[in-house]
């Protein structure tokens, strides 16, 4: 059954393996996203701005560009039930969300440090959000006010809730994932993952896995139920900075400073394709209901190769 699966994924891939390139920013792009029902992607930026993109039939469209924020938009997130609200974390010391709808940031709230990482909980009531110094702010979302901090004593990378918003997961730079209870962030678990630095998690949208990225080149993916390591995912030989679970589930997409992008097939590890890329790859995004693969990479400007280009592409529209 998988080997068919994997054969018909590989073959759609044949067919399915352009990509485009848009340009929305004067620096290097940090994180992109897809809003909940698909129909925009967003892109943050080292040059303090958010663009918003409209995905109209097999193209990307730009249809407004964010400013507020007085530094880098290091990680975005959008809500994950309501699709025209999105927030932000940036190096300005402040979260805000924006609303898409009002085309403008509706909250800015004041943080302790220069923020690199934010996830929205599932259930859209908490926005957690770390900085450089390894402290993680809880912010009401309907009130915009910090609900809790937390100071850890090592170096926290990504953070997460679970698909279900009770448990919040912390990577770390022992390479630990350490599980919280949520809302009392009781500490449950801590699980020993990789032998160097835990960089990157990512929840599969089923509810049956998680996966890490790490240091050590490696990904390791996760079942959520027994806290077990099912496979180890081998072929970069960079760090891994950034994965994506598929809509389904079923493909796992894996980035680094190799000049691909890992496309692999969840149930097995198998290679499904990969895409070529020019430089290292800091974020990676799944579109939540078509294989479209957003992703941006560190590149330079094809006339003025000391200047970031400031682009995202997409992957995965019909090859012509």
């Amino acid at each position: 059954m998988d080997s068919e699966k994997v054969e018909e994924l590989i073959n759609y891939f044949k067919t399915h393996n352009k990509s485009k390139e848009y340009l929305g920013h004067t620096a290097k792009v940090h994180s992109v996203g897809w809003s909940c029902d698909g129909k925009r992607l967003a892109s943050g930026s080292f040059d303090k701005s958010v663009c918003i993109y409209l995905l109209e039939r097999d193209r990307l469209n730009k249809e407004v560009v964010f400013k507020g924020h007085g530094g880098s938009v290091d990680q975005l997130c959008w809500h994950q039930s309501h699709p025209d609200l999105l927030s932000t974390a940036s190096g300005d010391k402040s979260v805000r969300i924006w609303d898409v709808r009002v085309q403008k940031s509706i909250a800015a709230i004041n943080t302790k440090g220069e923020n690199i990482n934010i996830t929205w909980a599932p259930n859209g009531e908490t926005i957690a959000v770390g900085n450089k110094e390894d402290l993680v702010t809880f912010i009401d979302a309907k009130t915009h006010k910090i609900r809790s901090e937390e100071q850890y004593n090592f170096e926290v990378n990504e953070i997460s809730w679970n698909n279900t918003s009770d448990l919040f997961f912390l990577t770390n730079g022992q390479g630990c994932i350490h599980i919280l209870s949520y809302p009392d962030l009781e500490i449950q678990h801590v699980l020993k993952a990789h032998p160097g630095t835990c960089i990157c998690i990512e929840f599969d949208p089923t509810g049956r896995y998680f996966a890490t990225g790490s240091a050590d080149a490696l990904v390791s993916l996760w079942d959520i139920d027994e806290l077990a390591c099912q496979r180890v995912f081998t072929r970069m030989d960079w760090p891994v900075r950034t994965i994506s679970f598929s809509h389904d589930g079923q493909l796992l997409a894996s980035a680094s400073e190799d000049l691909i992008i890992d496309i692999a097939y969840v149930e097995t590890g198998d290679k499904i394709a990969d895409v070529s890329v020019d430089a290292a790859t800091f974020t990676v995004a799944w579109h939540p209901s078509m294989y479209l693969l957003a992703y941006a990479c560190d590149d330079k400007d094809s006339y003025d190769r000391k200047r970031d280009a400031g682009s995202l592409k997409v992957w995965g529209f019909p090859s012509d």
